[in-house]
């Protein structure tokens, strides 16, 4: 049979017409809707909760990472119209630098602070001893590897081959010209100018070397004995089980020992050092490193080494590792990170944390504008200067007195309400006095941050123990004092003692003469003769109890050098014999009690047990780089010998020079 078939033909809009899908926008739009339709009301709502987060989040991220932006635009557009300069270095006098020269302004704020010289001791003779400092004689036992004028070429023609793109400190011979010397350097130049008569001037009669010292050089070299034959080119040695210890792989103790070699007069032991400095010392390795202990230990020693000796080697390899140590300063808020790996270029706080130790990031200036001073590469000393403006206006203070923590990416304060001038805090203080010093006391924030702290301390750290009555600095912890003073906090006196030299207030000489006898009574109390790491001060008096009490934690000594330290300055500054008498004392108990007899000297567990002092099997870098060398300094009567007004010293000892108007 026949079939009828019916065939139906639908254009393209006629389908559409009839819900057909054509991929329109109109037709996704409907086809959305309908699928949001279609939803829960809870699904919605999660929905557009997520869609809320990632806004709030999108706005923080652009508020926190603007102004980076905007300050990587603006260096880059400071770059492009900054010429490359490198200025001409000239010392007029070669262990006395030149400063800013219109910082004057503000100076007329503080008219109480008018620099004073106290009057030389009668026991003091002038004239530099025969380890001549500045400028060492031709006769002399250490002899500086190249003449003057090849010296001042050298940093220039070595800068010049960098071809730096920073502008630049406008030096007038070494002279900054801006109105602060924290100011970024401009880029004119002068060249650099002959060497100044005074240096002939300067000749005078060496101080012959006593008999103290001369056992300060016998303890020297018997700790260099044991480095050199168990330790070469490490960083530590470990004088019991005749080995080294690592810790960033770089040679720490040979390098903190470098100056103190050149002052001691030790000819053939620099030369040895110097050899392995030109022909092993690599930064180029992958390694961390403490971005604060590699700048007081390793860049800190090889500038102070460059000024006493004025060899080149030293300058350069200070260029080198201060520019590895950049990447720190890469920061959000450009608050340092803890650690930097100088082979990699990258840097990162520490594993369990963000923040930085305001001790840290507050105790590195001194090196990177001294760095800054000598190449004309004005990056070292604006990085750390930014630090300093930005910590001079940070809130979480207490009256001056400044918390242990800062975090690298907020650029704030952290744990709030905890004050001490022990570790974590100690040397931003000493740092603010000391950069107002080597700037040639223009910076008037310095100053006025640290006068401010010493009056917090008056207000809340200071108290008086029993039954003797010692002044001590104690810790504030959310209102609450505590009665515990670290060893550390004994480089207070020295401090106290080079600002009220330096003019400022009087009071200032009398708490460093109250907080002297402190930290020595920290030894002279304990049945060693060395003070532990720690102390809690009796407030109350206890029958048969002394001002002094130690815990079981705290007891071991690690060869610390601030009591000696502070004994120096307060020795330099009065010439009262009992320091020297005190530096004395400690000395022969560390030969007592700590001295290895193969070689070396070694940290102790118990400073309460004299037949059992139970060795640690460490010597610490700072043991020759710092405690040695400030002995020696003690023991001198030559004023001459580091002169405290043309040297500031870093705070692991190293000496830098002080910028004066030439």
């Amino acid at each position: 049979p026949r079939r009828d078939f019916i065939s139906v033909t639908l254009s393209p809009e006629e389908a559409v017409g009839a819900g057909g899908y054509n991929n329109s926008k109109a037709w996704r739009r409907r086809s959305c809707w309908r699928k949001w339709k279609q939803l829960s009301r809870l699904q919605r709502s999660v929905i557009l909760f997520l869609f809320a987060f990632l806004a709030v989040c999108g706005v923080i991220s652009y508020t926190s990472m603007g102004e980076p932006w905007k300050s990587l635009t603006n260096k880059s557009l400071d770059d492009q119209r900054t010429e490359p300069q490198i200025p001409g270095l000239k010392l007029a006098n070669p262990a006395v630098l030149p400063a800013p020269q219109k910082a004057d302004a503000n100076r007329g704020d503080y008219p109480e602070l008018s620099p004073q010289k106290p009057p030389k001791p009668p026991h003091v003779r002038r004239g530099p001893s025969n380890l001549q400092i500045k400028p060492p004689r031709r006769d002399g036992r250490l002899k500086p590897r190249h003449d003057s004028s090849r010296v001042e070429e050298e940093p220039v023609q070595a800068d010049k081959e960098e071809k730096t793109e920073k502008s630049i400190i406008s030096w007038r011979g070494a002279v900054i010209e801006p109105d602060q010397s924290t100011e970024p350097p401009s880029s004119k130049i002068k060249e650099p100018e002959k060497p100044s008569s005074v240096e002939a001037e300067d000749q005078k009669e060496p101080v012959p070397i006593n008999e103290r010292q001369m056992a300060v050089i016998e303890a020297f070299r018997h700790a260099w004995k044991g480095y050199k034959d168990f330790a070469w080119g490490h960083d530590e040695l470990k004088p019991l089980s005749k080995s080294y210890s690592e810790w960033f792989g770089l040679g720490l103790t040979l390098i903190d020992a470098l100056d103190t070699m050149w002052i001691l007069g030790l000819k053939e032991e620099f030369e040895e050092a110097r050899k392995w400095v030109a022909n092993d010392l690599v930064f180029d390795k992958n390694v961390d490193v403490n971005l604060f202990e590699s700048t007081i230990r390793i860049l800190g020693g090889l500038l102070s080494t460059y000024h006493l000796s004025r060899d080149s080697l030293f300058l350069e390899k200070a260029k080198d590792i201060g520019n590895r140590l950049m990447p720190a300063f890469k920061t959000p808020s450009k608050i340092p990170y803890s650690d930097v790996n100088i082979g990699r270029g990258t840097a990162h706080p520490p594993r369990w944390t963000s923040d930085s130790t305001v001790a840290e990031v507050t105790s590195i200036q001194l090196e990177f504008r001294e760095l800054s001073r000598l190449t004309g590469d004005e990056k070292f000393q604006k990085a750390v200067d930014e630090v300093m403006k930005h910590v001079h206006t940070l809130s979480g203070k207490n009256d001056g007195l400044v918390p242990m923590f800062i975090n690298t990416n907020s650029g704030q304060f952290t744990h709030l309400g905890v004050y001490t001038l022990g570790a974590r805090a100690d040397s931003y203080y000493e740092y603010l006095l000391k950069q107002w010093i080597q700037g040639g006391k223009k910076e008037n924030e310095l100053l006025e941050d640290y006068m401010r702290a010493i009056e917090g301390v008056k207000k809340h750290l200071l108290q008086r123990s029993q039954p003797k009555k010692l002044t001590f600095v104690g810790e504030l912890a959310h209102g609450h004092f505590s009665a515990k003073m670290d060893h550390l906090v004994c480089f207070l006196p020295g401090t106290l003692a080079l600002g009220a030299h330096n003019g400022l207030t009087a009071d200032h000489m009398k708490l460093a003469e109250a907080l002297i006898e402190t930290c020595y009574q920290m030894y002279a109390q304990v049945e060693t003769g060395l003070s532990p790491e720690i102390v809690h001060f009796n407030l109350h008096a206890q029958k048969g109890h002394k001002d002094v009490e130690i815990k079981p934690a705290d007891r071991h000594n690690l060869l610390r050098p601030e009591t000696v330290e502070s004994l120096f300055y307060m020795y330099r500054f009065t010439g009262d014999k009992k320091y020297q008498d005190w530096g004395w004392e400690i000395l022969q108990n560390f030969n007592k009690y700590t001295r290895v007899p193969t070689g070396g000297y070694t940290s102790i567990n118990n400073v309460q047990n004299p037949s059992n002092p139970e060795p640690r099997d460490k010597m610490e870098s700072f043991f020759l780089g710092e405690t040695l060398k400030y002995m020696f300094l003690l023991f001198s009567d030559d004023i001459d010998l580091i002169n405290l007004d043309k040297y500031v010293f870093n705070t692991e000892a190293h000496p830098l020079p002080i910028w004066v108007p030439a």
